[in-house]
């Protein structure tokens, strides 16, 4: 008995190839970080048209919980990372595309987590689409609220499905055991049978 999660996977997948036209998938950050712990912050933008040449820098920018400003938190161009707020100095690593202009992926990881990284992230794609005969901009703004919290909290999906990880194997139990006794009457008959002629 297979999961119907298990079962929904692919299609799922194949939706997502199809919907990028690309190895690229737009997929929403994670929202709640535990404090101590490391987190990514995800920030994807996949480029429509797959066959026309770009490049892309991307800006990160930062506003504390209760507060309505924004400052600058990190860039990422063609000359590489910059931290650009000594409060997250050290404590962010890149974790988007690499060896490419063309940044489709601009997560970054941030490391040792406290309360105070509670807020607003705000993250720009710059990107530039170069056509035969002409150049043009695009400019992409995503957004992640993210709650840092003491201790894990456990999502109702993960809930579900371990749940339903558990009613498969003890199914599948169910199934063998059913199996094994057909097996075995089928077996038992078979011998009777066979000692009935013989006699």
């Amino acid at each position: 008995m297979v999961p119907v999660h298990l079962l929904l996977l692919p299609l799922l997948c194949s939706m997502l190839v199809y919907r990028c036209d690309c190895a690229c998938a737009e997929v929403d950050s994670d929202t709640e970080a535990v404090a101590g712990e490391g987190f990514k912050l995800g920030c994807i933008s996949c480029k429509k048209r797959s066959e026309v040449e770009a490049t892309a820098t991307v800006e990160w920018y930062f506003s504390p919980r209760g507060e309505s400003e924004f400052f600058p938190l990190y860039t990422y161009d063609e000359n590489g990372p910059t931290i650009e707020h000594e409060y997250f100095m050290d404590r962010i690593a890149w974790n988007g595309s690499k060896r490419s202009n063309d940044i489709q992926d601009a997560t970054i990881y941030l490391l040792n987590v406290t309360f105070n990284d509670s807020g607003t992230y705000r993250c720009f794609f710059h990107r530039t689409l170069y056509y035969e005969h002409h150049q043009h901009y695009d400019r992409i703004d995503k957004v992640v609220y993210l709650n840092v919290v003491a201790k894990a909290n456990r999502g109702t999906a993960s809930i579900v499905s371990e749940v339903m990880m558990y009613v498969s194997i003890i199914g599948l139990q169910v199934w063998l055991l059913i199996e094994m006794i057909y097996c075995y009457r089928k077996i038992a008959a078979a011998g009777e049978e066979a000692l009935r002629e013989a006699a």
